[in-house]
């Protein structure tokens, strides 16, 4: 038979087969040489099945990449523009702040500025590094401000630095304030534990998706997907791709650890979402940052309109002070008095400045890409089949590759996990080994997770060292954002398999026709590999 082609070739080419091809349709009845493909009939040597072994491989990796890679460019999409919009707002309100303050107390403010400064390099600081004790900061501020206050109003009496500090101590007794600092402490603490710690999650997650993005399949694996992918090829069916449950097989023994990871990734997904609606809710630092400056200048009106019974109970508590001689008196109580107020505040207005948003238009994006982000782990063998390069359509049951031959794939679908992959009948899995990297994934997930349930419960959350709660050795995005989609969209539903015995080959094709067409479809093949070898 293989005489006759060679002379069939030399009447249509009008010349002869290149010597490769010679060689190989010497083979064709052979199979013996290869290790993973069929053997029987072949058009492969075992140099080209080595090569096709390192293609799959890398096609493997390439889509896995493609789908994970989609995913972490939406969180970190996401994390850079609710980075962006935090520290914007924060810019803002501290920049209104001091420009309203100027304009309104003038020469008094500027002296004393740099304690308002500190107030915001301290917020700025706990949003960026995390270590600062917001109650404690804030404590210190209105003590700060009293001490200051307490000067401009008794600007008749010197005070001593221990004379200040007792005043401090009757800032909770005496209320200069009035109700002020309780709620603002309340709500700033609140808002900046609630967005720092979601800024975080996104953060977290696309650090995740990036690191279990880079799969390194096992031999065995290496074996089903070279079986899967180019062993049809040895056999002459270069169009024919494989059945999409038999796919889905090798991608669930290949991902088994992956999909490990989706039990405590749906249960950050919902943290998430929990802090999503606190933020659009109670815990909204925009409506927080926004009036902090009418909110700290209602403050210093209070102490203004108490300020002749808050003297008169320090001056009990800590005793009387020291008047300054005449001539240093520079100015009298009136002069010195805060007279001036505030536009009125409008707590529903929601400014765009911000990054060019608002917190409210930024959750209500996140919280759809977290739903859809969900079943993740689970989902991803199913949608690397469902790409046209892995496997045939889902509808497509009897004209693909089963890794015999070109007939249905009998075997059912194996269920998602290390633990349900000791019946799978294409990839052998040790199921007492899980992967460390995926293992250190699980638990940053999980501190996470716990991280997100304490801010939305309002409960102050530590963040040390990033990288100590980090889920690796740094992060990566995993591609270039501009080339990687911005948006995504996974098929949560796994596709299931049918239970039956396998069959033996397809009936209804004499064995001499069937070899003759494999060994035509054989020769076409290499003639058009031979540059590829």
């Amino acid at each position: 038979m293989a005489q006759q082609l060679v002379q069939a070739h030399l009447h249509i080419e009008g010349g002869p087969l290149p010597e490769d091809v010679q060689i190989l349709v010497i083979l064709l009845q052979k199979g013996d040489h290869l290790k993973i493909c069929p053997q029987g009939s072949t058009c492969c040597s075992q140099e080209m099945e080595e090569k096709y072994s390192l293609q799959s491989k890398d096609d493997f990796k390439s889509v896995v990449s493609e789908q994970c890679n989609h995913l972490q460019a939406v969180f970190a999409s996401r994390y850079k523009k609710f980075d962006e919009f935090f520290k914007e707002l924060l810019e803002n309100a501290e920049k209104s702040l001091n420009d309203m303050f100027v304009k309104t107390y003038g020469h008094l403010y500027m002296q004393n500025s740099e304690l308002f400064k500190d107030l915001f390099v301290e917020l700025k600081r706990y949003y960026v590094v995390g270590n600062v004790n917001l109650e404690e900061m804030l404590n210190d501020f209105w003590a700060r401000l009293l001490e200051r206050m307490f000067r401009l109003v008794n600007s008749q009496y010197h005070f001593t630095d221990e004379y200040l500090e007792c005043v401090s101590k009757y800032t909770e007794q005496l209320k200069p304030f009035g109700d002020v600092p309780r709620k603002l402490k309340l709500q700033v603490t609140r808002a900046f534990v609630a967005a720092r710690t979601f800024a975080q999650g996104l953060a977290v997650a696309g650090d995740v998706v990036s690191k279990v993005s880079v799969v390194n399949p096992t031999a065995q694996c290496t074996h089903a997907l070279l079986k899967m992918i180019y062993c049809s090829h040895c056999r002459g069916l270069v169009t024919v791709k494989p059945c999409y449950n038999y796919c889905s097989n090798i991608m669930r023994g290949c991902l088994a650890n992956q999909g490990d990871l989706d039990f405590e990734w749906n249960n950050f997904i919902d943290a998430m979402l929990m802090v999503a609606e606190r933020l659009e809710g109670p815990f909204n630092i925009e409506s927080v940052m926004d009036p902090i400056d009418v909110k700290i200048s209602d403050a210093i009106m209070n102490m203004q309109d108490n300020s002749v019974q808050v003297s008169q109970k320090v001056f009990q508590g800590c005793g009387p002070p020291k008047p300054l001689p005449a001539g240093r008196i520079s100015r009298s109580i009136s002069e010195s008095a805060f007279s001036a107020r505030f536009r009125p505040h409008h707590p529903e207005e929601r400014p765009t400045t911000a990054a060019g948003t608002s917190l409210d238009r930024l959750v209500t994006d996140v919280k759809e890409k977290l739903k859809q982000a969900k079943k993740f782990w689970s989902s991803l063998p199913s949608n690397v089949c469902n790409d046209e390069r892995m496997a045939a359509g889902n509808g497509n049951e009897d004209d693909c590759w089963n890794g015999k031959g070109k007939s249905r794939y009998l075997f059912a679908v194996t269920g998602n996990g290390l633990a349900n992959q000791g019946n799978n009948p294409e990839v052998q899995v040790d199921t007492s080994k899980p992967d460390i990297l995926i293992l250190r994934q699980i638990m940053a997930l999980r501190v996470m997770t716990s991280k997100m349930k304490n801010a939305y419960n309002g409960n102050d959350v530590d963040f040390f060292d990033n990288s100590d709660e980090s889920s690796g050795e740094g992060s990566g995005s995993g591609c270039e954002y501009q080339q990687c989609p911005s948006e995504f969209d996974y098929n949560a539903t796994d596709h299931a398999g049918k239970s039956a015995n396998e069959k033996a080959d397809s009936a209804g094709v004499r064995p001499g026709a069937q070899a003759y067409l494999l060994t035509a479809f054989c020769i076409l093949f290499l003639v058009m590999q031979r540059e590829w070898r």
